[in-house]
């Protein structure tokens, strides 16, 4: 991201377009988060599975009969994970089983990802012709965006075949940044129909775009499948951070990406942001277009007013 502060800063502007436009996916260095900061986040997060995680984990799979599978499951993922949430309000105070240093170091990680997601907003609307702040306003509602991160350990599977760390789905959000292990892999994006590796690369955040900004840019910028690949060596780290519309940020196609053509059959719904969660909620392992075609059933209850709150 260094290369945007000079000559080069059209072919990185490039680079980020055809990332989205063609795959959805992008791995950003030099985004200005230290590396020390990265190698803390890491390290505690890593001792923090080994302390509180793993035994839970491991009798969870005892519990479920995982062990020794015979036969493909695909109603379970092969991970164990915690959820913080950071806006519209913090619950990381009240996540059980943190060390303070631990709180506080996540808390910090989070406001420099916050930073960075909204950087990479702005850089979006460069790229689509919006003006600056469009899509942080489009996500904003009446308090603001709602922002988590997922932390997940993927440990090793005696059965990946049969399996899956996660099974393969789209993002329901806005944009999301992921770091994730070095050395472990198994994160897959699917790309015409093809399962790719995205390689782990020490000190990157990888970057996907959710099914919100597809309505948004009318299907310019698409959200993509992805999965991982359960491993049968070493546990693999993810720390997923979600920067999402906010509950009742009303959704729709940007005016300004619509031609006459699109606008007579527009091909995306407008809707609120909590109602298309509630339906992902039940549909999140399954294609995103019948998602988008049942909120179209929602969208004449839509009003573009300002949401009135008590």
């Amino acid at each position: 991201m260094e290369k945007l502060n000079g000559e080069e800063r059209s072919a990185t502007m490039e680079l980020i377009k055809d990332a989205c436009e063609n795959w959805g996916f992008f791995e950003l260095l030099n985004h200005g988060i230290s590396h020390e900061l990265l190698d803390k986040v890491e390290k505690m997060t890593k001792e923090h599975y080994k302390k509180c995680m793993e035994q839970r984990f491991k009798d969870m799979v005892a519990a479920k009969a995982l062990e020794g599978l015979k036969a493909e499951v695909t109603d379970i993922d092969w991970e164990s994970t915690f959820f913080l949430r950071h806006l519209p309000t913090s619950n990381i105070s009240e996540v059980p089983d943190l060390e303070d240093e631990y709180r506080n170091l996540m808390k910090d990680f989070a406001g420099k990802l916050e930073k960075l997601a909204e950087e990479l907003l702005d850089l979006l609307c460069e790229n689509l012709g919006l003006e600056k702040g469009y899509l942080k306003k489009a996500f904003h509602g009446s308090k603001g965006p709602n922002f988590g991160t997922k932390v997940s350990n993927y440990p090793p599977c005696p059965t990946p075949d049969l399996i899956k760390g996660l099974r393969a789905h789209t993002d329901a959000g806005g944009i999301i940044l992921l770091f994730q292990d070095d050395k472990v892999s198994g994160l897959q994006l699917l790309k015409d129909g093809e399962w790719i590796d995205v390689p782990p690369m020490r000190h990157s955040i990888v970057i996907n775009l959710g099914d919100q900004i597809e309505v948004i840019t009318n299907g310019k910028y698409k959200s993509v499948m992805h999965r991982v690949i359960a491993q049968t060596d070493g546990t693999r780290m993810s720390i997923a951070s979600f920067y999402n519309p906010g509950n009742d940020a009303v959704i729709f196609p940007a005016l300004a990406l619509l031609t006459e053509a699109t606008e007579k059959e527009q091909s995306y719904p407008k809707f609120v942001f909590d109602d298309y969660m509630k339906l992902y909620a039940k549909l999140k392992f399954q294609a995103k277009e019948p998602r988008f075609e049942a909120m179209k059933g929602v969208e004449a209850n839509v009003s573009l007013d300002p949401v009135a709150t008590a």
